[in-house]
């Protein structure tokens, strides 16, 4: 799933390749995703991009009066290419919504998988997409300090992990990237968010600032169609299952909660213990 850095580096290509290049056309293949109707989708014909900016992990692209919101969840991607693809693209493809462009250029948004959650919005305001209103203080901003963490955290009932994982608490970190960061801040993902000490939250408040910067600068530096790759190349913990950690050698271990799953490291985040997968906690027992 595209998180705060891969949705930062495609809106910063975005807002530099498409400002001033008119729609000519725009296709809809796959009705589910879109998720508004009025606007109308043809109210974007004949209007030109006007930039684009990052909302959490949500692509705000302006083509004035509107706004194009799209939200990639986890089969989800959007490519800006010089031609389409394919003149005539499969209905039963990949393909969910094409934006064609006067130029001959095409901003093609495509879903792969089972898990269809891709969020295509067309609103006069980004307010309006129900994503963006809930979504709580962005993982990059400038005032977020320990201490205004710790005010945040103070109020949620859960472990670290999940509540940074929880766009209405602090916006644009997914499961990867809060693998990543507690990884890097050398706390346990089964710490309760309320109960972090005054140096747990000042090395939180560095892992995300150090981790998302990294992340955001080696994607912007790499080809949009590379992002995912790069992105999973780059990770120490998440993705690396029964490999050495490249911190203290430990054996990275995994969770699995639903249909998602987590890794950590035993020697760096839980003072050597190893947590069960819960998978398998019935078994344990």
């Amino acid at each position: 799933m595209p998180e705060l850095p891969e949705v930062e580096a495609l809106c910063r290509s975005f807002d530099a390749r498409l400002r001033g290049r008119v729609v000519s056309r725009v296709t809809v293949r796959s009705v589910a995703v879109l998720k508004t109707f009025d606007p109308p989708l043809m109210a974007l014909e004949g209007r030109a991009f006007d930039g684009c900016v990052r909302r959490g992990k949500f692509l705000d692209l302006a083509i004035p009066p509107l706004h194009v919101v799209v939200h990639l969840a986890r089969g989800g991607w959007i490519r800006l290419l010089d031609k389409p693809t394919n003149a005539r693209p499969s209905l039963r493809g990949p393909l969910a919504v094409m934006v064609t462009l006067e130029d001959g250029g095409s901003l093609e948004i495509t879903e792969h998988g089972t898990d269809k959650r891709l969020a295509v919005s067309v609103v006069r305001d980004p307010g309006d997409v129900p994503g963006i209103a809930r979504l709580g203080i962005d993982a990059l901003d400038p005032t977020l300090s320990p201490a205004k963490l710790g005010a945040i955290l103070r109020d949620q009932r859960g472990t670290v992990k999940s509540v940074l994982a929880d766009q209405s608490v602090i916006a644009g970190i997914g499961n990867a990237y809060s693998d990543e960061i507690l990884h890097a801040a050398q706390i346990s993902p089964f710490r309760h968010a309320d109960a972090l000490s005054a140096d747990e939250l000042e090395r939180l408040d560095a892992g995300i600032r150090e981790v998302l910067t990294e992340a955001v600068a080696l994607a912007v530096a790499s080809d949009p169609g590379s992002l995912k790759d790069g992105k999973r190349q780059s990770m120490r913990v998440h993705g690396r299952t029964g490999l050495p950690c490249p911190i203290c050698g430990e054996t990275v271990r995994e969770v699995s909660l639903a249909s998602r799953s987590f890794q950590y490291c035993p020697g760096c985040q839980t003072g050597g213990r190893v947590f069960a997968d819960r998978r398998l906690s019935r078994l344990l027992r």
